[in-house]
């Protein structure tokens, strides 16, 4: 395996990662607190953005050896991995829209990376 490919799957990971993050903040959105400082100053806001942290960093490491070009279509599959996540842990509902989109979306991934 060669070390684009390595660091795009670990490109693609961070996305994931940072799309956890995202999920993690709107559970606790969802949430009544007794002040705005209690909303921001809670064990899972603090955690989600210390995901989008460590994402950050990885994707900056990542970059290393990924063309600055694939970033945007790496960074895309964030919407996919989002609206996956919401269906599972929040019971969003997926329209067939957003399927339609999700796979257009994997589909134009797909094909740019067959040029890694």
């Amino acid at each position: 395996m060669t070390n684009q490919l390595l660091f795009s799957i670990i490109f693609i990971i961070s996305v994931m990662i940072s799309s956890i993050s995202q999920l993690l903040l709107k559970k606790a959105a969802i949430k009544k607190y007794p002040s705005i400082a209690a909303s921001y100053l809670n064990p899972l806001v603090i955690f989600a953005y210390l995901l989008f942290f460590g994402s950050t960093l990885v994707t900056v490491v990542a970059f290393r050896y990924v063309a600055l070009s694939m970033g945007p279509i790496f960074e895309a599959l964030g919407y996919v991995f989002v609206a996956i996540l919401s269906f599972f842990i929040l019971k969003e509902r997926l329209s067939k829209r957003t399927m339609i989109g999700m796979l257009l979306i994997i589909g134009g991934v797909v094909i740019a990376a067959i040029s890694i």
